[in-house]
């Protein structure tokens, strides 16, 4: 079976076409690979009415099909595990439910997955379709990404990929809060491999991915990947010191030379603020940090489930016959 993750919030306006979309893919999957397709749809607390039009549409789509509930609003990544843990497929794939990624890619990921080209297969823009700020915020957004995180991501980042049931287990294991499902995917190693796609236009309303959840989202992934912020503040410190010195050295020779009588203020103000400076960023590194460990002792769930559904989904002919009565 291929199991496909599809995190949903606000995503309302999406609901008719994604089940005519996957319906669509549920049947080349069969015919060219012989696999049953499931499709696991995890509604993280949306506030609009995407789980009762999911409930709706999903008992009489032709194809088998999860509907999860979250008890509030965990997020996308925490989405994505609740559909992990719940898919029952030999072989995994996630795509946003906003349809900017084309769907077909699905069929590209399983393809490599089959042939076992690959255990990992991700999606690389090589273009967007979008307004000309949110192209320029996200190819900031990734450029910051591949130079302080992950070297290996493609320019446009990754926002779909397949994976194996060996790399869906890994990930699972990895029970960490506050941290990046992208850098995890790519901390594992295993064969990748890359589909290049377009990406599209979107149709209804406007992204969720805001300007403040990409800062998080790179701040979280920065403390949970990379040592960089406490190199960033050993160097300051470094620096701190050669100024303090050189100060210093400069206070005492125009003391000796007679120049000055009392070691002046503004330099005894300019090291007091400095180092005043530095010890306030270092223990907000290190904070954060000490922090994100703690998260991670506690143990507790990364997710709650409040409901769910499972569809068996009709057979196709009993699909045609329910098209052919609705004509």
């Amino acid at each position: 079976m291929y199991s496909v993750i599809i995190p949903v919030y606000r995503n309302e306006e999406f609901i008719p076409q994604l089940i005519g979309e996957f319906s669509r893919i549920s049947s080349l999957v069969r015919e060219r690979f012989g696999l049953d397709t499931e499709f696991v749809f995890v509604v993280d607390a949306s506030p609009d009415n995407s789980f009762a039009l999911l409930e709706k549409g999903l008992a009489d789509a032709p194809f088998r099909s999860q509907l999860i509930l979250h008890a509030r609003n965990f997020g996308s990544f925490a989405a994505i595990r609740t559909g992990l843990r719940a898919a029952r497929g030999q072989f995994f794939a996630v795509i946003a439910a906003d349809l900017q990624e084309p769907p077909d890619l699905l069929i590209e990921f399983l393809r490599e997955l089959r042939d076992e080209a690959a255990d990992i297969v991700v999606g690389v823009r090589e273009g967007r379709d979008d307004p000309a700020i949110t192209r320029l915020s996200a190819n900031m957004f990734w450029g910051l990404y591949r130079r302080l995180i992950v070297r290996d991501i493609p320019p446009g980042g990754v926002d779909v990929f397949g994976c194996n049931r060996r790399i869906r287990d890994e990930l699972l294991s990895l029970e960490e809060a506050n941290s990046s499902l992208v850098g995890l995917v790519y901390w594992l190693g295993f064969k990748r491999s890359q589909v290049p796609y377009r990406r599209r236009a979107r149709q209804y309303g406007k992204s969720a991915w805001t300007l403040g959840k990409k800062v998080n989202y790179l701040l979280d992934s920065i403390f949970a990947f990379t040592d960089l912020p406490v190199r960033i503040l050993t160097f300051l410190g470094v620096v701190g010191i050669v100024v303090a010195v050189v100060l210093a050295i400069g206070v005492i020779a125009m003391r000796l030379a007679g120049e000055i009588d009392i070691a002046g203020y503004t330099a005894t103000i300019v090291v007091i603020t400095f180092f005043g400076a530095l010890n306030t960023l270092g223990l907000g590194l290190v904070g954060a940090y000490a922090w994100r460990g703690y998260e991670n002792t506690k143990r507790r769930p990364l997710a709650l489930v409040r409901d769910s559904r499972c569809f068996d989904g009709v057979s196709e002919a009993t699909s045609l016959a329910v098209q052919r009565h609705q004509l």
